[in-house]
């Protein structure tokens, strides 16, 4: 079965392994899907982020898939509270560099999907671009 939303289907992959205290969590890889990893890995919302190889049925058949290493708080809870997807498929959510979005005071990140590439409001703020507003994390 094939997922229609690939970004949310792995924003609700991390959020069900925190829900249950997974360490590891496995994503189907993709570009975009690891440029959002590497974002989280690189803001400190997960440890870490590797690129395994899985066989599969047929002989021969490899699968590339991200590995994340999820980081918890000392008292066991999730360094991530909430994960949430901001536009989906059937309705786009674009911003200007004049409406990039502040999550929880700036306490949290949006990750955004600029022409420049896929990077967090802050790094968007920076730079001066726009673009699709994919997820929120806080």
């Amino acid at each position: 079965m094939a997922a229609t939303d690939t970004i949310a289907d792995m924003l609700t992959r991390i959020r069900n392994a925190m829900s249950v205290g997974k360490r590891d969590v496995f994503i189907p890889k993709s570009k975009i899907k690891h440029e959002i990893a590497k974002i989280l890995e690189g803001e400190k919302w997960i440890k870490k982020v590797e690129t395994v190889e899985v066989s599969g049925y047929k002989p021969k058949t490899k699968f590339q898939y991200l590995k994340l290493t999820l980081k918890y708080k000392k008292s066991g809870n999730p360094v991530i509270n909430k994960i949430a997807r901001i536009s989906k498929p059937g309705l786009k959510v674009y911003v200007n560099k004049n409406e990039l979005p502040r999550v929880l005071n700036d306490y949290g990140i949006a990750i955004i999907s600029t022409p420049g590439g896929v990077m967090t409001n802050k790094q968007a703020k920076e730079k001066g671009v726009g673009g699709e507003v994919l997820c929120k994390i806080y």
